[in-house]
């Protein structure tokens, strides 16, 4: 029986999704996560064969999610969603760990072979991701840098907090961090993005897919 968690922040989705992975007799939905910080805990908890992440929601994207998971439970497949096959987006989650990357808008076999090829160790991408990302190697990465290259996970995650309107206390709380090190933080992302309010930094890590609008 292969266990799996599906990590995506609309219910409707999640349900849908659970709905059509339930028809096949040898795979089982354990558990369901609204957000990123969510999904990390249910895994480190449950230890999922595969996880289906989403790869923006609110708390913690999928991609940092990813990052988390990998590196506290190695053994877990995780299959990321999108309904985008943006190359930052697809690089950034394999390199976090991710075995695969496939499009909200596939047809339900192809969700099944990605559970399979990832459950033989196999890297599985929809066929416009493949051709997104060939097409970039074929031209070469350039001198183009993302948030993803500038800033370090910690400040993605303080980042997302802050788009997400948290004031320095609560993503104190949230991170079990003292407010002078989230101010330290805040401060190391303006400078490293050249950006020095609030607004600013909001418009970013939602332009750059950090936060969801």
């Amino acid at each position: 029986m292969t266990k799996i968690l599906i990590a995506d922040d609309h219910k409707l989705f999640r349900e849908g999704l659970k709905a059509l992975i339930e028809k096949n007799p040898e795979m089982q939905v354990i558990a369901e996560a609204g957000d990123g910080r969510t999904a990390v805990k249910l895994a480190r908890e449950l230890k999922p064969d595969v996880v289906f992440m989403d790869i923006s929601m609110p708390g913690l994207n999928g991609i940092e999610a990813t990052r988390q998971i990998i590196s506290e439970v190695p053994s877990v497949k995780i299959i990321a969603l999108s309904m985008y096959s943006n190359k930052n987006f697809v690089v950034e989650v394999i390199k976090a760990g991710a075995s695969g990357y496939i499009l909200k808008d596939c047809p339900f076999t192809e969700l099944i072979d990605a559970i399979n090829s990832v459950a033989r160790n196999k890297t599985y991408l929809s066929d416009l991701v493949t051709d997104v990302v060939v097409k970039n190697f074929i031209r070469g990465s350039g001198k183009e840098e993302s948030i993803f290259g500038v800033l370090t996970s910690r400040e993605k995650e303080v980042l997302q907090l802050i788009a997400e309107g948290k004031n320095t206390k609560e993503i104190a709380s949230i991170l079990y961090l003292s407010t002078k090190t989230v101010e330290t933080y805040r401060k190391r992302i303006m400078i490293k993005l050249n950006i020095f309010n609030i607004a600013g930094l909001t418009k970013y890590a939602i332009k750059e897919g950090i936060t969801p609008v």
